[in-house]
């Protein structure tokens, strides 16, 4: 017959215990940095993926019609000699 040791039952309540305390301080602290993080990066002027990709795509079609426009342009001068 196996008895119960109050000892080793307190030590294992103690542990199990300071593991749901330990769990509950890491939960905490990665909303805390997550938080901070938030903040410092909307404190910023960062631009999403979306709104990059909007503003590459105009400069690449600006960047198209000044190459057709300068074509054009050649075209003209030659002509005009």
């Amino acid at each position: 017959m196996q008895t119960r040791n109050k000892f080793l039952d307190d030590m294992s309540q103690l542990m199990t215990n300071a593991m749901g305390v330990a769990q509950g301080a890491k939960d905490e602290a990665e909303t805390a940095m997550k938080s901070l993080i938030d903040r410092w990066l909307a404190d910023r002027d960062f631009v999403t993926r979306e709104e990059f990709e909007a503003v590459r795509l105009m400069a690449q079609k600006a960047r198209e019609e000044n190459e057709a426009l300068k074509a054009r342009l050649d075209a003209l001068e030659k002509a005009a000699k």
